[in-house]
């Protein structure tokens, strides 16, 4: 879109922009109006980041901005239109332009309270923080900070415009957006809006949970997601959006029987985001669920915490009852399904693997391990080798080659038998031609049995599966009721 070269004037900046940008300006000055671009793409032209989305602020309305832009863009939509944004595409640009304005809420409303402004200064004023806070005026390329956004971006700072809690309380959300800039930008937060953000953490309860959850998973994916996450527990945050991580806190006790969980949830994302892969790779980062599931894979220890005669400390099936606590969380944040079923999963099996480095596993027991993960076995990998943080590095090393064995054990019986979709010998049509069954719970019931077989002792010779699932059936009561019906004989290609 367009670059920025920094001059000796800290206000003044060389751009190249898009002709586009430039086209756009033109017409508004043309009509006797104002057009900046504003926010995050004059704040990624610093950065040196392109920003595929515009975002322009204007005096005209949003009528006269329609009017002024029906003909010139590519397609345009009006969805935003109450709250002052007319929104289009141009020449492969998302484009949205709004009428300058001060937004508020109202103390008891999750909604925004919109009223349109006349000024660019005003305008920025409202808006959440300094960096965000610069305009380019169009065309003439003129940069506008007037709240210092340049200067705070040199110093890596993020401060609000104007007093953190007059920002904070015109937009609660602002403090989540914070925490996630501190994330994505690796940003400090001045104390000022850090001590705003502990006095009025409890107002971000009136914002949606929609709202919220967008937040949290730029944070998550950030670059920085230990210091985005450490902000929220900080200030008290957490105590709202996430309470089961600002309870990890609690684990560390006094005499240091064991590590601080905390800090440890916080080191095994830092490790599961630095497993991830490029895009051709097996988890392209940043992969959401497999960080959220290092960060709330111990949630569950909390609720499981037990002293043991002789000082040791337990936390029984802490991996269950995290993955019902994330599953309740998700839900409540207004996570999709899936989402939701892919992390508390993790949770559930993160600890499966911790039995192989004591004793070995059967092959039966390395089927179940991949037919459990299904899908997720690429992150499963990844959150058990992030969920080593001991210091002591015999005990890390024997982990890791436990696990390095683990994974060549799956790759010599991937070469044997397809593990990603391991079903019964026979399906259900042959089950039913053999027992003279109907479709039914009794068919689900041998099903079910088959796949058992097929766990634990991998492919069968459909003969040798006929006879087990004989011998099984000769043992069932259903069996008495229902007869196999004479010279039936198995056809091992039957379709069901």
């Amino acid at each position: 879109m367009a670059h920025a070269h920094q001059k000796s004037d800290p206000h003044t900046v060389d751009f190249q922009v898009d002709p586009v940008v430039l086209e756009l300006g033109q017409r508004f000055v043309d009509a006797g109006h104002e057009l900046s671009l504003v926010g995050g793409p004059v704040r990624d032209l610093f950065l040196g980041r392109l920003s595929p989305d515009l975002d322009f602020t204007t005096d005209a309305t949003p009528d006269q901005t329609l009017a002024l832009i029906k003909k010139w863009a590519d397609n345009f939509w009006e969805i935003g239109r109450a709250f002052g944004t007319i929104g289009m595409r141009k020449s492969g640009f998302q484009i949205e332009i709004t009428t300058y304005r001060a937004e508020a809420y109202d103390p008891e409303s999750r909604k925004p309270v919109v009223a349109f402004g006349s000024s660019l200064t005003d305008d920025l004023l409202r808006r959440d923080f300094t960096i965000n806070a610069m305009a380019l005026r169009l065309p003439s390329m003129e940069l506008v900070d007037p709240f210092g956004g340049v200067r705070d971006l040199h110093a890596s700072v993020l401060a609000t415009p104007s007093s953190p809690e007059s920002s904070f309380s015109d937009d609660p959300l602002r403090m989540m957006r914070a925490a996630r800039f501190a994330s994505q930008l690796g940003v400090a937060v001045r104390e000022d809006v850090k001590q705003a953000m502990t006095q009025m953490a409890e107002r971000i309860t009136i914002i949606s949970a929609e709202r919220i959850r967008e937040e949290l998973v730029k944070l998550i994916c950030g670059a920085h997601p230990r210091v985005g996450i450490d902000l929220l527990v900080d200030t008290g945050l957490a105590e709202f959006v996430l309470p089961e991580v600002s309870a990890l806190r609690l684990e560390a006790d006094e005499h240091h029987r064991h590590k601080d969980v905390y800090q440890h949830s916080l080191q095994v994302l830092e490790q599961a985001a630095s497993l991830e892969t490029d895009s051709d790779g097996a988890v392209p980062g940043p992969d959401f669920v497999l960080r959220f599931a290092a960060l709330m894979h111990d949630v569950g220890k909390p609720a499981t915490r037990r002293f043991e005669p002789g000082g040791a400390v337990s936390f029984r099936h802490h991996d269950m009852v995290g993955s019902k606590l994330t599953k309740k969380r998700m839900k409540a944040l207004r996570f999709d399904n899936d989402t939701i079923k892919a992390v508390a999963r993790l949770v559930e099996l993160h600890m499966r693997f911790y039995g192989y480095g004591e004793a070995g596993w059967s092959d039966s027991a390395v089927r179940r391990y991949v037919t459990d993960a299904g899908p997720l076995l690429e992150r499963l990998h990844r959150l058990t080798r992030s969920d080593v943080t001991t210091r002591n590095q015999r005990k890390a090393d024997r982990l890791s080659f436990a696990y390095d064995d683990l994974e060549a054990r799956i790759a010599a019986l991937r070469e044997q038998e397809s593990l990603e979709a391991v079903r019964p010998d026979l399906d259900g049509g042959q089950i039913m031609a053999l027992l003279g069954l109907k479709p039914g719970p009794v068919v689900g019931k041998a099903y079910k049995f088959l796949l058992e077989e097929r766990m634990e002792h991998g492919p069968l010779d459909p003969a040798v599966a006929e006879a087990r699932l004989r011998e099984w059936w000769a043992s069932q009561p259903e069996a008495a009721e229902q007869q196999p019906a004479a010279g039936v004989e198995l056809s091992t290609t039957e379709e069901s």
